[in-house]
């Protein structure tokens, strides 16, 4: 992905996306990451990109809570066949807040949790040899009526939007 010229249609793309993740009201009920997140949890997502790029996937979760920390492991497919593996790890540092780092996360990110609704932002190198692929996503999750949790994440590189992700969790 580059940032480029976008042009109107990716300026109009930009308003979607941004739109997209506008406040909504949250589902009734409050919403925690080791409450929903321990145990086993499965997700189906995508990936659009503002050059066209699409990618869907399938996740499985495993989530552990040790009282402090949740650690979540997520094996991702992707719908061309290639898996990967990554690892949260949630250290909880107040009621409603936690500390979050993953192996390709530069630094760490802070999740602050309002009722149903969990935001957060972090930088992450897309580029495995770290050739310097930089981009923030802006998470936003949102647990939902029926028990599922749909996350969006906008991304941005150079503080553009570039592609909007969205995953909906759910438990078994």
């Amino acid at each position: 992905m580059h940032s480029g010229k976008f042009g109107l249609p990716g300026l109009a793309m930009i308003m979607t996306l941004t739109m997209m993740l506008g406040l909504a009201p949250a589902a009734a009920g409050d919403f925690s990451l080791e409450g929903y997140f321990s145990g086993k949890t499965s997700a189906i997502g995508s990936f659009s990109a503002i050059n066209g790029a699409k990618r869907t996937f399938t996740v499985d979760l495993q989530g552990k809570w040790n009282g402090k920390t949740l650690t979540l492991v997520e094996d991702f497919v992707y719908d061309n066949g290639e898996r990967d593996r990554k690892t949260w790890r949630f250290e909880k540092i107040a009621k409603d807040k936690y500390r979050g780092t993953r192996e390709d996360v530069i630094g760490d990110t802070l999740v602050t949790i309002s009722g149903g609704t969990a935001r957060f932002s972090y930088l992450v190198d897309l580029d495995p040899k770290g050739k310097g692929n930089r981009v923030r996503f802006h998470d936003t999750m949102r647990l939902k009526g029926d028990g599922t949790v749909l996350n969006k994440a906008l991304v941005t590189k150079y503080g553009l939007p570039v592609a909007l992700t969205r995953v909906e969790f759910q438990r078994p």
